[in-house]
């Protein structure tokens, strides 16, 4: 693992020692990882007139155990402390216990074994080492990714089927269209997995869209245009998806009108083809390698 910025630009070098300055002044970090596209140094700053591809600060923090990483992530003061900074480039964060990412290397969850062979180490307490990966196997690799995508799109298939269903009930009855919204959420959350597990084998254990979508965008730039945010109402508009989880469910104030649910739909169908070519196109990639590892 690198242990320098120097392949950055110096504003990133200065970034990344103020915003690890301030990690360790809020968490009880044993190491602090950058990782993804500046510790690859391919990162993308990209303005178009439709959105905008930005990318983040990847970092992992590895804790001493598990119950410090749950706390640490519950707490959420961290994330507040940085999104309050505008000094800092947009950072994403997650949290895992040494023995959670040595059991990860350890049994090539490629999403940890590109973390250890491309990361960036901005601190390390020296207290814990990380594990060596074992021999990877193209097939298994394969075989895992297949499997992941056929579950998680099927499902997220099947929910897309149930908002269509609620959709179409709410024409006689309008607390269905609260139904669909839910159906459709869940069926962007699936989806967005569908692509995490074949692109990391890693997907985070939370139910946020705006997050999923976040790390999705970093993997394919198509997936950027799923929502686009360039004005007031498409924003509106996703964050009456987001909140579906929970306030269609529980909220009696939530609503949602036909013609919203109809536009959020088109967008999650846009997802579902993305998906899936994507999806496949990666997987047969994966093939493509074995076949040359093998000649």
């Amino acid at each position: 693992m690198k242990t320098n910025l120097t392949h950055l630009p110096q504003t990133k070098q200065d970034q990344l020692k103020a915003l690890t300055a301030i990690v360790l002044e809020k968490v009880p970090a044993e190491m602090i990882i950058l990782f993804g596209s500046y510790a690859r140094g391919d990162w993308v700053e990209d303005y178009q007139e439709k959105y905008e591809y930005v990318s983040d600060f990847d970092i992992l923090i590895i804790t001493k155990d598990k119950n410090s990483a749950k706390q640490v992530k519950k707490s959420r003061e961290l994330d507040k402390e940085l999104m309050a900074n505008d000094n800092i480039t947009r950072t994403s964060i997650i949290y895992h216990s040494i023995g959670f990412v040595n059991d990860k290397i350890e049994r090539n969850y490629y999403f940890f074994v590109d973390i250890l062979k491309e990361g960036v180490l901005l601190f390390d307490s020296g207290k814990f080492s990380l594990s060596d990966p074992k021999n990877l196997n193209p097939a298994q690799r394969i075989e895992k990714s297949t499997e992941e995508f056929e579950h998680w799109f099927e499902s997220a298939n099947n929910f897309l089927e149930a908002f269509e269903f609620f959709l179409q009930k709410g024409e006689n009855k309008i607390t269905y269209y609260n139904n669909a919204a839910f159906e459709l959420h869940q069926a962007t959350e699936r989806y967005y997995a569908a692509i995490l597990l074949v692109f990391t084998d890693y997907k985070p254990r939370i139910h946020d869209i705006e997050i999923l979508g976040n790390q999705v965008g970093k993997l394919h730039p198509e997936f950027v245009t799923v929502f686009p945010m360039k004005t007031a109402e498409e924003e509106r508009l996703f964050i009456l998806l987001k909140k579906a989880y929970i306030d269609a469910r529980y909220n009696k104030n939530y609503k949602i009108e036909k013609a919203e649910l109809e536009y959020l739909g088109s967008r999650v169908a846009f997802l579902k083809e993305l998906t899936e070519r994507i999806c496949r196109e990666r997987i047969a990639q994966f093939t493509l390698d074995k076949s040359h590892q093998s000649e």
